[in-house]
Parts: structure tokens; sequence; C-alpha cells
């Protein structure tokens, strides 16, 4: 059995690396990491995506047309719902109580298609960035699915994090 961070040297396996987290035990199994001595603080990040289609998929998505009705609202929607069930859809993700969750989703002309953007808040003592990840992922993959019936060549795009902020270490 692989233990890629004992492999790599980042950390052995138990160990914590330089920053004082693994996840994995002292026999190289996954674990959850320990976020005891976390202080908490309030945790913030900001994840982005995209989604490109045909021009006149883009018109009906504005102009309300769909036959699936506002795709938009419904997307949001699932957003929010995806960034609160992250631990359940990432095995060692700690459940957070968040504070809040914002998802714009804006028309880029330029792709064509839609833009979107999440911003995860909570006070913990561990970060959201999978929270904001989680949002923009399940927001993209509502659009899709409201939206494939109409445009076979929908395409998600790059998903990344754009910031994130908050976190502090107890002294020991």
């Amino acid at each position: 059995m692989s233990r890629h961070l004992a492999d790599s040297g980042d950390a052995p396996a138990g160990d914590a690396g330089a920053d004082g987290l693994t996840h994995l035990d002292a026999a190289g199994k996954a674990r959850m990491v320990d976020v005891t001595d976390k202080d908490d603080t309030v945790r913030v990040a900001r994840a982005a995506g995209s989604i490109r289609m045909a021009p006149t998929t883009l018109d009906a998505v504005l102009g309300g047309t769909t036959p699936k009705g506002d795709v938009l609202a419904v997307a949001r929607v699932a957003g929010i719902m995806g960034a609160k069930r992250t631990p359940e859809l990432i095995p060692l993700c700690h459940p957070l109580t968040l504070t809040g969750v914002e998802v714009a989703i804006e028309p880029d002309a330029a792709l064509p298609g839609l833009r979107v953007e999440a911003t995860a808040r909570c006070t913990g003592p561990t970060g959201v960035e999978m929270e904001a990840l989680t949002a923009v992922s399940v927001c993209l993959l509502t659009l899709y699915d409201m939206l494939k019936a109409l445009d076979s060549g929908l395409e998600i795009g790059y998903i990344s994090l754009l910031s994130k902020s908050g976190g502090t270490r107890k002294a020991r």
C-alpha cells in the first residue's frame, strides 16, 4: 500500500508536517485532522468557476425562456446547499457551522457562458475552502443539468480557490 505523504518526503506517516497537520495516522491510514488546539477565528474563502455554452443558450438563460424555468435561482440555491453538505461529500472534511454562503452567477458574453463565484464564511478552528469550492461545483453541475437538453456542448471550466483568510495557531 502506498503512503503518498511518507513516500514523497512531505511528512512521515503519523508525524505532523511543518504545519503540524497530517491526514495519516501512525500506521499510515487516513484520518480526520485533529483541530482541537486551533483557535476559533473568522474564516472566509472564495472560489470561482465557469460554464461555457452556445450564445443562444446564454440568451435563453438571461431571457428566462429555458424549459426548466429560472435556472439561475435554482443553481444559486443548489450551490448554497452544496456548501452546507460538504462534509458528507468530502470524506475527511470537518463539519462546520457556516455563518454565510453567497453564490453569484454572472453572464460573460466573451465565453460565452456564466461565471460563478462563491464565498463561504464561518467562525471555527478550520477553513472553509472546500465549502466554497463545493458551492461553485454544485452550482455549475446544476446549471449543466438544467441546460443539457438545450445545449450538448456545455463545458464546465476551471474551478479554483481565489482567496482564503483567517486562522491562527494556539501557542503550545
